[in-house]
């Protein structure tokens, strides 16, 4: 990915202490990281750098929508997003990003890149299955539902095929234990 100076925090010049930023992602931050999944996003990003004389913490939180297609159905939809991650970052002898938690920059570095990390955080809070809300209230009409309903076994087929399934003789042990 291209840097960006927007995500690029120079942490040199700050006093010690909490330090605010604010972003406002949407697909243009996404295309850098070619990642196609949402076919718009609208995300708020709030990040709190804390800087203290050995270390920084970082915690970022988001809130906001992206349109993305329902697994079922395939129509399009807003999904409510909302999540929180923390970095605390260190300074060591090399750069070290193995734990998710924790980054450790060399000595003399003078600015931190938090795209990746914003990237990460935005890209996990998006659930697995992406079911349309329509769905579940049962709201939604689409084609592709009224199929589905009409192919839906009915419960009450099932229920009946199974009493005519019963063997005579099972229902001959069936008896011997009531007649006790």
């Amino acid at each position: 990915m291209s840097k960006t100076k927007e995500f690029l925090i120079p942490f040199v010049g700050l006093k010690l202490g909490k330090h605010h930023f604010e972003y406002q992602i949407n697909n243009a931050f996404f295309e850098n990281f070619e990642y196609e999944e949402f076919q718009n996003s609208d995300i708020k990003v709030n990040l709190v750098l804390d800087k203290k004389s050995t270390m920084l913490e970082l915690d970022f939180k988001h809130k906001g929508t992206v349109n993305v297609p329902c697994d079922l159905t395939g129509e399009d939809f807003d999904l409510p997003l909302k999540g929180k991650m923390k970095l605390i970052v260190r300074f060591g002898d090399e750069f070290n990003n193995d734990n998710e938690e924790l980054l450790i920059l060399p000595h003399g570095e003078f600015e931190i890149d938090v795209a990746q990390y914003i990237y990460e955080m935005i890209a996990l809070s998006v659930p697995l299955k992406r079911v349309h809300p329509g769905v579940k209230d049962g709201s939604l009409q689409t084609e592709a539902l009224t199929k589905l309903n009409e192919l839906r076994v009915k419960e009450e087929k099932i229920e009946n095929k199974q009493e005519e399934d019963i063997d005579p003789r099972w229902e001959k042990l069936k008896k011997l234990l009531t007649d006790k």
